[in-house]
């Protein structure tokens, strides 16, 4: 499906919809590397174009410009302000283009020849000429290889997935305590690829000659908005330029120019050779700082307090909200006919085209789509991106859990019906968290009166509702770690008494690896990793500066933890029965203090996984046994394996191992 947007862009500079053509807008050029001395110099200005049949449409083709073969030029477009909320509305500005594929923020405050100042609201718009187009660069003139990508075919399918979500706001230790610092696209590649250097934390073993990620197995990468964004110290959740890989992310300490585009994919790269999919978060119910706020406001955003019934109890946490159901009649960026359309839905997704054929992404989860608020445009917004990926080398098929591609909505409240209704392809299961974090601790879930249909939610969403594993991403903590409830896992424990964290961590592991629905692990959770800062304001964005510290892997306790969920994680991914839905209870002891589950998954005799898990203090003595009836058959040929321990066990001895208090066994015919 071509995007007459993207393509047009090959050739020409474009601007689409500008809320003002008196005076008539500009293309300001220049090559002038922000480096060099103020003012700016060698800029020029060139008249756009206005297209007589959509005269919304300005460009100018980069022929007329007069570009040289092999230059990278900075750029931004001169329009007036339709800003409603400023005092400086209708005041002349320079803005960024809105979409522009790269951007550069060092020019910020620098003084253009004519004497006015860039804002640092509005970064530079990059862009190389080469062989007659317009190329998507870094600053110094990089530009993207996907030489060596792994074809789509052989990346896992949904049903096999264990998705590792990753901030990108890092820490190490240090003898004055702990040092903060961003995680960048080159630092996330030390995560994958041995042989690369982590240039922000090199003195962190974990992120030096390990491929961490590699060593814990997981199969996707999950990053935190890698969209650019204004934000240096937090995570991103206020997209600026929704087309341009994060300036920040691209620019590690002490380098002084940006590599945002090429490193993200070598970064994306890598993880397809490895053998990940790659998804990124996206943030489509607001923007912070978008050009379009001052290029056209009215079209594209929601006035807050204006009484547009669009507005509802939608919340933009300090940003603009998007307006979804306003619509116009003109130029359709997608299919460059004349047509009704939604300006806000129409852009986003055209920059996830982009994302998904420039960077070759292989999933997406949705932020807030409460937010969102609109159904139709998030299903039209599903449909659009699988279409694209289809075209790509997608194989869509009717079994949702054989896709290798996927939608997810993120919403605390876990509506169904975003599923049900063929909305999205799933959700983030916020209720796996809530119900683990209350047997973790020997109660109840917050709303079921019995401990056993406690774990049985737990275990299996089916039982909550979703149709599907593949519906469901379940997590044991997520990125939102501010408030009382939300903490890191081993912070939660700590909090609520739990002095011995390392039986129940594993169990937490052990829950979550063999229950339905794909599993996510939020970064550091897999060695027990802590927070250093007061986080208990769930309102506060210090939540979004308390790092991961991947300098603590290097403890034996957790050193144990990781080696412990490693294991697992690698189970995970290539056993045939937890791949599908079928899961039985054949066991259930709540007699003498105990709170003992055994659960079978799989639907093949000889690909059985059973699960023993003890949530009490109840232990066997020494050397004793614990018998579970019921326990299914041996077929010839076949013995068992406990795979936390990757030990064979004795025939004599299936289904009568002692347990432990908090602890799980997971067995696997072999």
């Amino acid at each position: 499906m071509p995007t007459d947007l993207l393509s047009r862009k090959k050739t020409h500079f474009v601007l689409w919809r500008p809320g003002a053509s008196e005076p008539s807008p500009t293309l300001y050029i220049g090559s002038t590397p922000p480096s060099n001395p103020e003012p700016l110099t060698k800029f020029r200005e060139i008249p756009l174009r206005q297209s007589t049949q959509f005269p919304e449409l300005w460009e100018v083709s980069a022929q007329e410009v007069g570009l040289s073969e092999g230059k990278v030029y900075f750029y931004w477009f001169k329009v007036r302000n339709s800003d409603g909320y400023s005092d400086n509305a209708n005041q002349i500005i320079y803005a960024t283009d809105p979409t522009a594929t790269t951007v550069d923020r060092r020019f910020a405050n620098k003084r253009l020849e004519s004497g006015v100042t860039i804002s640092p609201d509005h970064p530079a718009s990059v862009i190389l000429y080469r062989n007659g187009e317009l190329t998507p660069c870094d600053p110094e003139g990089q530009t993207v290889n996907w030489e060596d990508d792994i074809p789509l075919k052989e990346l896992p399918t949904n049903n096999q997935l264990v998705i590792y979500e990753l901030p990108t706001r890092w820490a190490k230790n240090s003898p004055s305590g702990v040092e903060e610092g961003n995680g960048t696209f080159r630092d996330a590649l030390a995560l994958l690829v041995k042989e690369a250097k982590s240039p922000t934390f090199t003195t962190v073993d974990a992120l030096n000659n390990h491929a961490h990620l590699v060593e814990l197995g997981v199969n996707a990468l999950e990053l935190l908005p890698p969209e650019d964004s204004s934000y240096v110290n937090e995570w991103g959740y206020g997209t600026a330029n929704y087309f341009a890989a994060d300036f920040d992310l691209g620019r590690p300490d002490h380098q002084s120019a940006p590599t945002a585009t090429t490193d993200l994919v070598n970064l994306i790269k890598a993880a397809h050779q490895n053998g990940l999919r790659f998804f990124i978060d996206v943030v489509m119910a607001f923007s912070l700082k978008n050009p379009y706020h001052h290029v056209n406001f009215l079209d594209f955003y929601i006035k807050w307090g204006s009484g547009d019934p669009e507005q509802g109890s939608r919340d933009g946490f300090g940003g603009d909200l998007f307006k979804y159901n306003y619509w116009v009649e003109g130029y359709h960026p997608i299919t460059g006919q004349k047509s009704w359309f939604v300006p806000a839905r129409e852009y986003l997704k055209v920059h996830i085209a982009h994302w998904l054929e420039f960077y070759r992404v292989d999933g997406l989860r949705l932020d807030s789509v409460n937010n969102v608020a609109n159904y139709d445009f998030l299903q039209e917004f599903k449909d659009f991106a699988r279409n694209l990926w289809n075209e790509r080398g997608g194989s869509d098929v009717s079994e949702a859990e054989a896709s290798r591609f996927l939608v997810v909505g993120e919403e605390l409240s876990v509506p169904l019906a975003l599923i049900q209704q063929n909305r999205l392809d799933g959700l983030w299961n916020e209720k796996f968290k809530q119900i683990f974090r209350q047997v973790i601790l020997g109660k109840n879930a917050w709303d079921e009166p019995s401990f056993e249909w406690s774990v049985r939610k737990l275990i299996d969403c089916r039982n909550l509702g979703f149709r599907d594993g593949s519906q469901a991403v379940n997590y044991l903590t997520s990125h939102d770690i501010g408030g009382y409830g939300n903490e890191r896992l081993f912070n939660y424990l700590v909090n609520n008494g739990v002095k011995l964290t390392e039986e129940r961590i594993k169990l937490g592991f052990v829950s979550l690896l063999t229950a339905v629905g794909i599993p996510m692990i939020l970064a550091g959770d897999e060695f027990a990793d802590q927070q250093d800062l007061d986080i208990s304001d769930d309102h506060s964005n210090r939540k979004q500066i308390d790092p991961v510290n991947f300098d603590r892997l290097s403890e034996d306790w957790r050193q144990r933890i990781f080696q412990y969920v490693a294991r697992l994680v690698r189970f995970r991914k290539t056993s045939n029965a937890l791949a599908v839905n079928d899961t039985q209870f054949i066991h259930i002891d709540f007699n003498e203090g105990k709170r003992v589950l055994v659960w079978q998954r799989g639907n093949k005799a000889d690909e059985l996984v059973v699960v023993v898990a003890n949530f009490s203090d109840y232990g066997t003595p020494p050397a004793s046994e614990y018998r579970v009836p019921n326990w299914p058959a041996t077929p010839v040929g076949k013995q068992w394996k406990e795979i936390t321990q990757e030990r064979i066990v004795p025939p004599d001895w299936v289904g009568r191992e002692g347990i432990v208090p908090w602890e799980a066994k997971v067995y696997a015919l072999v």
